[in-house]
């Protein structure tokens, strides 16, 4: 009589479940954290990076439980696809990420005016945030030809009128302004409002600034926006100028029905 052995629960494929199960919740988590500014961004970061390391891990010990089921029909088959699939689910956003990098340019500090650039209020920064330094010419074309939509805006009004739609641009958009609105002097005509906001996606906190000044013909709006974390911004500070911009020029028309002389 011919004995047939019994077949073995592969431990690969439950590893496999449980692993990716984990990096499923702790992303969820620390993303929820990071949001509601419980977590710090460089800690958000690093855990980010276990959470992509836990979930290759888990398509590791899904490949391995393959082998064994192909090979030996050990059990564990609905372990390794629920493992496998979740862990593909964990890594997606890590991959959109890793396209965008190659589509986006690699900068991280967009300015419209690049011989002088808003200033960006550094009170806040600590050491381990992106070094702030002018633009190198090659930098400067980089952007000129990957955003030709960031430049500045010239109106022909008076320049409490623009100061106050900023202001009301900036309330809809409610990022944290680095210190209350100015009030204005008589005669004043040049004022820089600062302020922090974040990705849409990630939350990542940029620094941005924004410069009205009369120049005795026309009002000039100059934007910059500088990411804190991260080699590449992936678009993010262009389309944040830009945006806002473009708000700004729809705020201007609404108020006095005028548009904005470029």
């Amino acid at each position: 009589m011919v004995s047939i052995p019994e077949r073995q629960t592969s431990k690969a494929a439950g590893w496999s479940r449980r692993t990716a199960a984990f990096s499923a919740v702790l992303l969820l988590t620390v993303f929820t954290g990071h949001h509601f500014d419980l977590v710090e961004t460089p800690v958000f970061l690093w855990v980010l990076a276990i959470v992509a390391l836990l979930a290759a891990l888990a398509l590791i010990f899904a490949a391995l439980a393959f082998s064994r089921l192909w090979h030996f029909g050990d059990r564990g088959g609905r372990d390794l696809t629920v493992g496998a699939l979740l862990a593909l689910l964990v890594l997606t956003p890590y991959g959109v990420a890793a396209y965008w990098a190659t589509i986006y340019p690699p900068l991280r500090d967009i300015s419209t005016d690049f011989d002088d650039p808003p200033g960006l209020d550094v009170s806040d920064r600590t050491k381990d945030m992106n070094v702030l330094s002018p633009a190198t010419p090659g930098e400067q074309r980089l952007q000129t030809d990957s955003y030709p939509l960031v430049n500045a805006r010239s109106y022909d009004l008076p320049f409490e009128t623009i100061v106050n739609a900023v202001e009301t641009v900036l309330d809809r958009r409610g990022w944290d302004l680095s210190e209350p609105y100015p009030d204005l002097a008589a005669g004043q005509s040049d004022v820089t409002i600062t302020a922090v906001a974040k990705g849409f996606v990630l939350g990542l906190p940029s620094d941005v600034a924004i410069r009205i000044a009369d120049d005795g013909d026309s009002v000039i709006v100059d934007m910059r926006s500088a990411s804190r974390y991260g080699r590449y911004d992936l678009g993010d500070n262009a389309a944040r100028i830009t945006d806002f911009l473009g708000e700004l020029d729809q705020e201007v028309a609404g108020q006095v029905g005028a548009a904005p002389a470029e």
